[in-house]
Order: C-alpha cells, then structure tokens, then sequence
C-alpha cells in the first residue's frame, strides 16, 4: 500500500513538473528592450512591409513589419546594447509625445534636432545629415529651376509639422497648400499634379525618384539660391525622454563608431529596397 502511494506521489510531481517546466533553463527575465517609435511610413527612413524580407522587423501588436534606414539603426543600436529589439508604428504628430509619457524608449523616425522639439525631449548625436531639396515632376513648370528663387508663384506643400513646410514660406509668392499628414501624401500630390513641387529632405526625394523617374530632384544646396535653413534643421537625431542620460550615453556610443560614410552607406541600402523600388 505504501509502495503504491509512493509511486502515486511521484507521478503527480512528475506530471507537476511538466506542466511547471521542470528540468528547462528558466528564460532570461532580465534582458531589457528597445522600444522604439516611428511612422513606418516615411520610405526611406522607414516603411511597412508585409514579411521580414532583408531582415524587417515584427511592428507590436500587428502581423506587419517595419524597415529602412531606421530600422536598419535600431537594430544595430540594440544590439550593441544586447536588448531586444521592438517596434512600435505611430503617426508622425504622436511620437514626440510617445517619448514624452514613456510608451516608448526612443524616437528613430527622421526627426530633425530642432530647438522646439529640445523644449520636450532630449536628442542624441546625429545619426544622418539631410540636405533639404524640392521635388517635381521631371516635366513640370519647375523643373529646370535653378534657385528658390526660380520657384516663384509655385502650388506646394509638404509634411505636416516639419521644416520642410516651414521652408516653402522662402518661396516667392507661393501657393502654400496645406501641410500633408505623410511625406508620401505630400509626394503623391506632386505626381498626381495637385502641386507644382514639394520640398523635403534628401533621402527622401531620393527614394521617391527611384520609384518613379517621371520625378526630378532639384538641389540647390551649396548655391547662393538655397533654401535658408539651420544646421540643427538639416542634423537628423534620435529623441528620447529629458533627463534619460542613460540612454543617451549608451546610444551616442553606438553612434561613435560609425562615420558620415557609414550612414550614407546604409541610407542607399535602405533606398535600393524600399518596396516601391522593387516593383519598379
């Protein structure tokens, strides 16, 4: 009776253990995460795509999955750090305050490093440097426009909430549209014809050229007709809550071990797969 009784115990501590995951390494509870914001609509600086093709990232709490060039920094920042890697998709107006009540650890989202935004968050170092240009049609009005000045009596618009828009006030008697909620509303106004142009950062013209060649660059950086802007207005940075300067440290560390080189680098990567260059 007492040998039966035995083996009945052992069974259930057996069956115990099972269930309880006896024998199994316990997961590592302590490994920290990066949880980082961005539209994961702002090609190249970040997109959604439907898989984890060349190495996207899951977005929370959705079956999408976010890359570009932010994407691409992230990841190389959180494994420095050795945390784990999380993405979270927000439109553009809600990152800052994202950052500001602690939803997420850090803005990776083409945010320029402006006084304004340094009221409310901290900013790292750079991690790109972006010329501001105007887009428009290849065939257009403007396209052979050589100064701001050339752009006289343009219909344009931008990004809500950038410098960008801000700019097309140095626009001689400008038809200022209003501000576009995404970069890719306000480039689809230009190829559709609503604008004459837009005015916007580097990469971004770049990668909107590359998806559709009837669009044409215009750069006048360097030139007595450029747009006047601020170097903190062109230096691109990553925001994250006042007085974290723990995270700051760590990420300006990350940072210092790569050059202007090594961002450009990534930058045409991230402008060679972008969605809408593959289906070109």
């Amino acid at each position: 009776m007492k040998r039966k009784i035995a083996f009945i115990l052992a069974l259930v501590m057996l069956v115990g253990c099972l269930f309880a995951g006896c024998g199994k390494k316990p997961a590592d509870t302590d490994r920290k995460v990066l949880r980082v914001a961005m539209e994961c609509a702002y090609a190249p600086y970040n997109w959604t795509q439907n898989t984890d093709a060349n190495g996207a990232v899951p977005i929370k709490d959705s079956n999408a999955y976010a890359y570009g060039y932010d994407v691409m920094m992230a990841k190389k920042i959180a494994e420095a750090l050795d945390m784990d890697l999380e993405i979270y998709k927000q439109d553009w107006d809600s990152l800052v305050p994202a950052v500001i009540a602690g939803t997420v650890d850090c803005v990776i989202a083409g945010q320029s490093i402006t006084s304004e935004r340094l009221e409310s968050v901290d900013f790292s170092e750079p991690y790109y440097y972006a010329s501001i240009v105007t887009l428009t049609k290849a065939d257009g009005k403007y396209a052979n426009a050589a100064s701001v000045a050339d752009l006289d009596g343009a219909t344009c618009t931008s990004q809500i909430n950038t410098v960008w828009y801000d700019c097309l006030d140095q626009i001689p008697n400008a038809n200022k549209l209003p501000a576009q909620e995404t970069a890719g509303n306000a480039i689809v106004a230009v190829t559709s014809g609503k604008v004459d142009l837009m005015v916007t950062d580097e990469p971004t013209a770049l990668a909107a050229c590359a998806a559709d060649p009837s669009l044409k660059l215009l750069n006048f950086s360097g030139t007595d007709g450029d747009f006047e802007v601020s170097e903190e207005e062109i230096n691109i940075g990553i925001s994250m809550q006042k007085g974290n300067t723990e995270l700051k440290d760590a990420i300006n560390g990350v940072l210092a071990t790569m050059t202007v080189e090594d961002y450009t680098a990534m930058m045409q990567d991230a402008i060679k797969v972008q969605p809408l260059s593959e289906a070109e």
